[in-house]
């Protein structure tokens, strides 16, 4: 039996993730520092998130150099995009049958 709620990701339960992952759906890729500032997260914080997405396969965290300063970028993977649509689309659903 399906149920209302079957397809609300548990991964994007967290307010964070869910704005990690929509800053994600409408760029190429985010710094942390975007990331940060956007959300008003603390380093920390946004850490243990970004890692959860990415456990879950849901983004990709690319660390590089810029001159001398590190530099962490994510992405959002196809299968994170998919999940999170999937998500959006579920919210909806539960939404119109309040």
């Amino acid at each position: 039996m399906k149920t209302i709620i079957q397809n609300i990701n548990k991964a994007f339960d967290h307010r964070i993730r869910l704005g990690i992952m929509s800053v994600l759906m409408v760029n190429e890729s985010a710094d942390f520092n975007m990331l940060k500032e956007m959300l008003g997260v603390t380093d920390g914080n946004l850490a243990s998130h970004t890692k959860a997405l990415e456990t879950e396969n849901y983004i990709m965290i690319e660390k590089q150099f810029i001159g001398k300063k590190p530099n962490t970028r994510y992405i959002a993977t196809a299968e994170g995009k998919k999940a999170f649509k999937e998500h959006i689309e579920a919210l909806e659903k539960l939404i119109s049958k309040s």
